[in-house]
């Protein structure tokens, strides 16, 4: 926000207009031998602009007072991108004083130092603003990357940061399938009309605008912005520039390599499904029916055995008898037919049967209506949660009671299991082996864009949520790169 008048009391704006007028006369004949004193000093054509207009000659050109503060803020900040600090503009200022003198005499002293004064504040004032807007871009950038949902809502963020940081109209990301080649290999300034504007790469920008910034992000990808006026980029902009397309350019690389560990990790949980669904069939098809078969083969030979034999065969076929139930379990556990023939909820009502026959907690279960159909990874990663919740309850929690519910709310599938057991420390659980379970359901969730929450203290009891769009579907192939966000 700019310094303005109130740095000055009313006394001493009239004193300040009172010595402009007395400077006018002779204010062009000062910028002269101002700017010879600048080009000794080997200042370039935008920096003796710059620094012309925030003298005592400039504010005897414009006035009231007010005006000339807002033009010294303005020109502070293009001399803060051109590498010239406050002190240095300190140093080049007191070299208007003896010129000034020829003028003035003794005159105005105490205007002249006012007007100096509240100069150099606003100097560093439009100083610090640079710095800090600075400082905002790299801060919005690591945001981004720690808040985007995916690569393509990365891209939108950093492409809104950078326009706001370079106070452009219009902002371009180019994600490039090869490295750019001729012009576009390197920073680029792109006035309208010259036949460099054929590379802006997005046609809707064309002609549009004054001029347009390109900027190579190594092989990765092109930045383009789009100004109402011409504006050559400044020396420090060029290199903030620089130093924001290397942080994107970085934290595009994350991107797409954790873009890619989720697609190798959907893939190895597709696989790990399929398997899981392949030994289930070998052992029902295979074990259980040989079981079956040993079972009824025992209970012939137990009909005609020897009295003093039966209790021993007996024995033995309640054993086969046991080994079928404890494989369809093992089968279940691999692969829920009941989810493949029946859906979700029915599958969901056979695991809550099986949970009360096995342990005496009270389990209640809710299954509300959900309108639209699931694609097979979600209800697959529904029931896994709710089947590693409820087998951790039966061996950890010694819970009484047992709350489990599935219902739509919010554009999303909520799942939900609370029990009133011994609860734990979720926070250290999560760094010891035993809580593998946790992690897997937390990536099984991640996968399909969802989340799973735990909540749980010692005593307290233990709460899962699990949230997912409804939509949700493993990524097994690549994405797409050439996109343009805007």
């Amino acid at each position: 926000m700019p310094i303005t008048v109130p740095l000055l009391t009313a006394a001493a704006r009239r004193h300040i207009a009172a010595m402009s007028r007395a400077i006018a006369p002779a204010a062009k004949r000062l910028d002269g031998q101002f700017r010879s004193l600048l080009r000794v000093g080997r200042y370039d054509a935008a920096q003796i602009r710059a620094l012309l207009a925030i003298t005592p000659a400039a504010a005897a050109r414009l006035r009231p007072i007010a005006r000339f503060l807002e033009q010294v803020q303005y020109n502070g900040r293009r001399l803060a991108r051109m590498n010239v600090p406050p002190g240095e503009v300190d140093q080049v200022l007191a070299g208007f004083g003896p010129l000034l003198d020829a003028v003035l005499g003794d005159r105005f002293q105490p205007a002249r130092e006012q007007l100096h004064l509240a100069t150099i504040l606003t100097l560093n004032d439009a100083f610090y603003q640079v710095r800090e807007g600075e400082s905002q871009a790299f801060f919005g950038l690591y945001r981004a990357e720690v808040e985007a949902a995916d690569l393509d809502d990365l891209l939108r963020r950093f492409v809104r940061i950078l326009t706001h940081t370079f106070h452009a109209r219009a902002g371009r990301l180019l994600l490039l399938d090869r490295a750019p080649a001729g012009k576009l290999a390197r920073p680029l300034y792109i006035e309208r009309g010259r036949p460099e504007e054929c590379l802006v790469a997005d046609p809707a920008l064309r002609g549009r605008y004054a001029s347009y910034w390109s900027y190579p992000l190594r092989s990765q990808a092109l930045l383009q912005f789009a100004f109402p006026v011409r504006y050559p980029w400044l020396p420090r902009e060029l290199a903030l520039l620089v130093a924001l397309g290397q942080r994107c350019f970085e934290a595009v690389e994350r991107a797409r390599m954790q873009g890619e560990i989720r697609r190798l990790e959907a893939r190895s949980r597709h696989a790990e499904e399929e398997e899981r669904r392949r030994i289930g069939r070998e052992l029902h098809d295979e074990a259980g029916q040989c079981l079956l078969t040993l079972r009824l083969q025992l209970e012939m030979i137990e009909r005609d055995a020897p009295v003093s034999l039966r209790p021993r065969l007996a024995e033995a076929r309640s054993t086969a008898e046991r080994t079928v139930v404890e494989l369809r379990r093992i089968v279940t556990a691999l692969s829920p037919g009941v989810l493949d023939r029946l859906g979700l909820a029915p599958a969901l009502r056979h695991l809550a049967a099986r949970f009360r026959q096995m342990h005496p907690a009270q389990l209640r279960l809710r299954i509300s209506a959900i309108s639209q159909p699931l694609s097979r990874q979600t209800q697959e990663v529904i029931y896994r949660v709710a089947q590693e919740s409820l087998q951790n309850i039966a061996k950890h929690s010694q819970a009484t009671h047992v709350n489990l519910s599935l219902r739509a709310a919010d554009n999303s599938i909520r799942l939900s299991v609370v029990d009133n057991g011994a609860g734990f420390c979720a926070e250290t659980a999560k760094g010891k082996p035993a809580s593998f379970g946790l992690a897997g359901m937390r990536e099984r969730a991640a996968l399909l864009g969802g989340k799973l929450a735990i909540r749980s203290a010692p005593g307290k009891g233990v709460t899962v949520i699990l949230e997912l769009p409804p939509n949700a579907a493993l990524v097994t192939n690549n994405v797409e790169d050439s996109r343009t966000p805007n």
